[in-house]
Order: C-alpha cells, then sequence, then structure tokens
C-alpha cells in the first residue's frame, strides 16, 4: 500500500481526530476506541446489550463505527464525521488492510515460564543462563541473539511505539503477497500462537492504539525520528511464518515457505463438513438436530481455535454464517450456543498429532 503525497512525517495535530487523519493519511484504515481505553468502541443499543456478529450488523450497513477492525476506515469525510460526534474517541488502526504487523512487546515482569515455552519451537539449552529474563523485550532480544539478527526493540530504521505501560510496539510493512495473522493472547497458556512469550503479534484481524495516542493509563510516544513502518526484515518474516502466523506467501518468492500444510487445512476441512450439516438444516422443518448440530460445530471450532489452526473470528463468522443460514430469526439463541461451544472447545485443542 503508497502512502498518499499529502501524508506528512511531523506529528499530527492536538485533537483526536488529527491523529485518526494522520493515521488515515498513511493509508491505515482507523477505528474508534472507547474515550481513555484501548477497546474499540460500541455503537447501536443492541451492541451494548447482546453478543452479535459484524454480519447484518445496522451500524456498519449504516457507515457507523461498530466491530472494531471492521469498520476501520481511510475515508477523512468519513472520519471527520464520527469524530465529530464523538471528539473523545480514541484511534486504532487495523493492521490486516493497512499492510503492517506490529511485533507487541510487553514489559509485564512475571515468573518465568518453562524453558521451552520462551520461544516457540526452539530449545534453550540448559547451559545458556536465563537469569534475569522476565518479559517480551528480554525474550525478543534472546530470539534475536539466537539467530544473530539485529534486536528489533533497537531497529531505529522503522516506528516504534513505546506503549502505555512500558512495552514497546514495533511496525513493519508486509512484503507484497504475504499476509499474517494475530496471535490470540498468546503471552499466557496460548504461548505457541505468539512470536515469543510476552510478544504478540498484530496483523489480520488486530489493531493496535495509535502513535500519539493518550489513554487513561499513559500515552504511546513514538521513539527515534522514525515515523513509518520499514519493510519486514527477512529473518523475521520466516520466523512468523514457523510460528504460525502465515496466511499466505509473497507471490514468486521461493525463499519464505508457505505457511499452510495439507496437515494445517485439514481440521479446517473437518469444520467445513459440520458446518455443511448446519445449513442443510435450512431445508428442514424443526426437530432436525439444528442445535445439536451447531454446538458440535462451535465445539470443533474451538479446538480448533484453541490449537492455533483457526482464529476465533474466522470461527465465529463462519459458525454464524452457516447458521443464520439456517435459521434467520434466531440470533440470539445462535450467538448463544456458538459461544458456549467455542468455550467448551477451548478446553481441547485439536491438535490432530499423527494424521495424514
Amino acid at each position: 500500500m503508497t502512502r498518499p503525497p499529502e501524508a506528512s512525517a511531523a506529528p499530527p495535530g492536538p485533537s483526536l481526530v488529527d491523529t485518526a487523519i494522520w493515521c488515515a493519511q498513511r493509508g491505515w484504515p482507523v477505528l474508534p476506541l472507547t474515550p481513555g481505553r484501548k477497546v474499540p468502541a460500541a455503537n447501536c443499543s443492541r451492541c451494548s446489550r447482546e453478543q452479535h456478529t459484524p454480519v447484518g450488523c445496522p451500524c456498519l450497513q449504516a457507515g457507523r463505527w461498530c466491530h472494531g477492525f471492521y469498520a476501520a476506515t481511510t475515508d477523512l469525510d468519513r472520519i471527520r464525521k464520527w469524530w465529530g460526534v464523538q471528539p473523545r474517541l480514541g484511534v486504532g488502526v487495523s493492521c490486516g488492510p493497512a499492510q503492517v504487523v506490529v511485533l507487541d512487546v510487553d514489559a509485564h515482569t512475571s515468573m518465568q515460564p518453562q524453558r521451552d515455552r520462551l520461544l516457540p519451537g526452539i530449545t534453550i539449552h540448559p547451559h545458556i543462563d536465563l537469569a534475569g529474563l522476565e518479559n517480551g523485550f528480554h525474550t525478543l532480544a534472546l530470539l534475536a541473539a539466537y539467530l544473530r539478527q539485529k534486536n528489533p526493540c533497537h531497529d531505529e530504521s522503522t516506528l516504534r511505539v513505546e506503549t502505555a505501560s512500558g512495552g514497546m510496539h514495533i511496525w513493519y510493512t508486509l512484503p507484497h503477497g504475504l499476509q499474517l495473522k494475530s496471535s490470540s493472547g498468546a503471552s499466557g497458556a496460548g504461548v505457541t500462537a505468539a512470536l515469543a512469550w510476552q510478544v504478540d503479534v498484530r496483523a489480520e484481524k488486530g489493531y493496535v492504539v495509535a502513535p500519539f495516542m493518550r489513554t487513561a493509563k499513559g500515552s504511546y510516544r513514538p521513539l527515534g525520528a522514525a515515523r513509518n513502518p520499514a519493510p519486514l526484515p527477512q529473518w523475521l518474516a520466516k520466523e512468523l511464518i514457523r510460528t504460525g502466523h502465515g496466511i499466505s506467501s509473497p507471490t514468486g518468492s521461493g525463499r519464505v515457505s508457505r505457511p499452510l500444510s495439507r496437515r494445517t487445512d485439514e481440521p479446517v476441512d473437518g469444520l467445513r463438513r459440520l458446518l455443511d450439516d448446519v445449513r442443510a438444516c435450512s431445508t428442514a422443518d424443526e426437530g432436525t438436530g439444528f442445535t445439536v448440530k451447531l454446538n458440535k460445530a462451535a465445539f470443533t471450532g474451538g479446538g480448533l481455535v484453541a490449537a492455533g489452526r483457526l482464529s476465533k473470528d474466522d470461527a465465529v463468522e463462519r459458525l454464524t454464517q452457516a447458521a443464520e443460514s439456517a435459521r434467520p430469526n434466531q440470533r440470539n439463541k445462535i450467538a448463544r450456543i456458538i459461544s458456549d461451544g467455542l468455550t467448551a472447545g477451548a478446553r481441547r485443542p485439536l491438535h490432530l498429532e499423527g494424521r495424514s
């Protein structure tokens, strides 16, 4: 994505809408955040009362913000309208459409996990002294040292932002054809979905707080002179693919391997068959086991999400579309079944080891 010529390297003006426009002019779609916080702002009363999906949301259809990154835009007229209605809205950037990946480095001092959970898939030999390793800054430095590469935290060529909690957002642009998916809360039990312990990834279907933003907990302050992301280093691209963040590879490049193997695709195919069973209920009367079939599909989806083989947003979207095609007037019931099924399924990750 090319940056519009009017985009300036100078910091935005003092108002929040200035920050939103500053980002949009760089080709970064923005979404409103709840004032003073870093969570997306809801809009319609339905959103505040109940759980529902972006599919069919009246806010999105009417050009209003809702559902976080699904509403993100670079339309300056729409941005001025949104922040004109609510000037205190914060600003987030949707990473996927912006064609950027952001390394979200946490600085939360916590107890060091076992060695095999620090760098997914990399064995850290017992003779290596890990005394003092406490946060994402340390594990990212450890990864860079292991691969004999420059620590991204010290990469002055790219946009780096100190977060309100003392962490860091490290921004990079993606090479043409490469798509990456976000980590899913991977600093804890789901560490295998992260780049490293306390280093999450924000990419497709993920967002970050915009540079220069202020929240109730502090500021997001750019570091150094760089105000634009640099190209993603090849070694980081390979590591992101290796740790399961790949969606597609750069066109014509043999240097970054295809992220999805046959074994990765098969569980999603299995979910697809269950969703076909749910859709088939559309041609049958009540009493055809719709609830049981949807719950089974949601349980399977939860297992795939827990195993890092499907994002939760993808699972919810697929399940909802299939269910609403069969029972369009049961949205509340559908949302409840999906939520319960995903939660139950998440307790049994579907790794499918040994399947060919």
